[in-house]
């Protein structure tokens, strides 16, 4: 079985118009063909690259890493010597992806990248979470170098970026035990030697992939401060030693990922990029990628929930027949794969804007942009800074609903762990928490409600053409834009910000919704097959609009009290 042949909506989403112009500008007009025999000479001939290298993620998937995945889940890693001993299958995984060449497959080829854009890289992340969503986490941390690439110096760049694309791993140490969400606590410490390296000393805590080969470290450069200001981004590298792991954390799901507890004795490291800049710009970067990378896990999870909940509803037979054809459960099945295709074609949306202002700022490293390519970029970064938490939270949340309805369509075969269904079922837990909770990209995207980023997205896609088959979806998501405008009226006009505070769930939630709805619309417009999707998902953001702007209407700020702790 291949996990991209197998899933045409993958190639649909691969082929968006966008993609074209994305392309030509990431290959600089495909001047590299000029340097390396394997450059595209041009898009035709950069797609072919793109489906030629999912085919292979693909493949891998659909066989080793989706075979392993059960054996990994039991056997899980462990610590020996306080270093970090994989599980059989991870190691097998890493070897067969280091062979393939699909690590640091978003690098430029100067360091031994295949210099893909961010759209089918995370399509690649999108086929590892179907398989293994643990696996993912060790895999995806490649995204790590791109930090690398956009801070640190050129002899940085050059020592450490070809050793991530020749298959080394990365882990981004963050959070501390005092110090979860809030990064600004952050305490271990970093000391300047005389010869311009620095020690770091202290505890990490919750690291995904915490042993790797290369880590990126949060610390505490300057004396005397306790806020983010004071932070800075280290490189470490394990063959300096000082880093050991005292232990593995004994997890829910992802048990093939192993989370470390981290001890810092006296580790030499190299500042990355400049000091005090590490909370306020560098991990700002890096979350934004990682919470991409979590929204394509979170759809990867999804298409394997409902795969093993198809599966099963048509081969289980009750009362005569398959139990797909009660109503009950088909119901359920239609509305997993309107949830599954709506987060999916906001990941890419999401992607392609990222994509395009990433790429725009990596030639703004080569050459000065013009006025137009300027704009261009600060709106695409704009996009980017709106859906990144949109995609994530929400993205997140439907993974979760999806895992739990494939155990209920199961039954109580669900709840045992003869099924894969268990399995996606404790895996997908932790991508509404990670990287930022869902609570906490509500908090990200509620200013988009407010300035009205999203208001402009909706009015954008609902100008697009459509055709007349479709005509009457389009005619709700109008209607539903324009509730939703009320509804922001209605509680920006308050004036109160405990008050907006309170409510920023339902508004994000409106505007994720309808925003995905007119994507899902654009889906069945280029392609017949989204269409069902598209009509499921619009009845079913419609209620939610109603249940939401209906709270909102009823509402009272003073009403707020109820809902406090005594």
């Amino acid at each position: 079985m291949n996990f991209y042949t197998d899933n045409p909506d993958l190639r649909h989403h691969l082929s968006h118009p966008l993609m074209e112009k994305i392309v030509a500008l990431k290959e600089r007009d495909y001047t590299d063909a000029e340097k390396y025999d394997y450059a595209p000479l041009d898009y035709a001939d950069a797609m072919d690259s793109y489906n030629k290298v999912l085919e292979v993620v693909g493949e891998l998937c659909g066989t080793t890493i989706n075979d392993n995945a059960e054996g990994v889940d039991h056997q899980g890693p462990r610590v020996e010597n306080n270093r970090v001993i994989y599980a059989d299958g991870t190691k097998e995984n890493l070897e067969l992806c280091r062979k393939a060449g699909l690590m640091g497959m978003a690098m430029p080829r100067r360091y031994g990248g295949l210099n893909f854009p961010i759209t089918p890289y995370i399509m690649a992340a999108d086929i590892v979470s179907r398989a293994d969503t643990g696996f993912e986490n060790l895999w995806g941390l490649q995204d790590c170098a791109e930090t690398i690439y956009e801070f640190a110096n050129e002899d940085q760049r050059q020592r450490f970026i070809p050793r991530v694309c020749e298959g080394e791993t990365m882990s981004m140490d963050l959070t501390e035990p005092d110090a979860g969400s809030d990064l600004q606590s952050v305490m271990l410490k970093a000391t300047e030697q005389p010869d311009g390296t620095w020690r770091l000393n202290g505890v990490k805590r919750f690291i995904t992939n915490g042993d790797s080969d290369i880590h990126l470290v949060l610390a505490r450069s300057e004396e005397g401060t306790k806020d983010g200001r004071g932070l800075s981004m280290f490189i470490y590298d394990k063959r300096d030693g000082g880093v050991n792991v005292r232990r593995i954390e004994n997890k829910m799901g992802i048990k093939g990922s192993p989370t470390c507890e981290l001890t810092y004795k006296n580790a030499k490291a190299e500042l990355c990029g400049q000091r005090r800049l590490g909370l306020i710009k560098y991990v700002m970067a890096l979350m934004n990628g990682a919470r991409l990378g979590i929204a394509a896990q979170s759809v990867g999870v999804s298409e394997r929930a409902y795969r093993e909940a198809l599966s099963y509803a048509k081969e289980r037979r009750q009362f005569g027949k398959a139990i797909i054809e009660f109503p009950a459960v088909y119901e359920m099945l239609a509305v997993m794969k309107a949830r599954l295709d709506a987060s999916r074609t906001l990941l890419y949306e999401t992607a392609r804007f990222v994509d395009m202002y990433k790429i725009y700022e990596d030639i703004a490293r080569e050459r000065d942009l013009s006025k137009e390519e300027r704009a261009e970029m600060k709106r695409y970064s704009k996009l980017a800074d709106a859906c990144t938490p949109l995609v994530k939270g929400l993205g997140s949340e439907y993974c979760n609903q999806n895992a739990y309805d494939a155990i209920q369509i199961h039954g109580g075969s669900g709840f045992m762990k003869d099924y894969a269904c268990e399995r996606v079922y404790r895996d997908a837990r932790i991508t509404s928490i990670y990287e930022g909770t869902t609570q906490l990209q509500v908090v990200a995207a509620i200013r988009h409600v407010t300035t009205g980023t999203y208001l402009n997205m909706m009015h954008e896609y609902e100008s697009r053409p459509v055709n007349d088959k479709l005509q009457h979806i389009h005619e709700i998501l109008v209607g539903l834009t324009t509730e939703y405008e009320h509804a922001v009226a209605t509680v920006a006009g308050a004036k109160d910000q405990a008050y907006l505070d309170f409510m920023a769930r339902r508004l994000v939630e409106m505007a994720g919704g309808i925003i995905m709805s007119y994507l899902l619309l654009d889906d069945a417009n280029r392609n017949d097959s989204f269409a069902h999707s598209a009509e499921v998902y619009a009845k079913m953001t419609q209620a939610d609009v109603a249940k939401h702007a209906e709270f909102i209407r009823s509402f009272e700020p003073s009403q707020l009290s109820a809902y406090k702790p005594e």
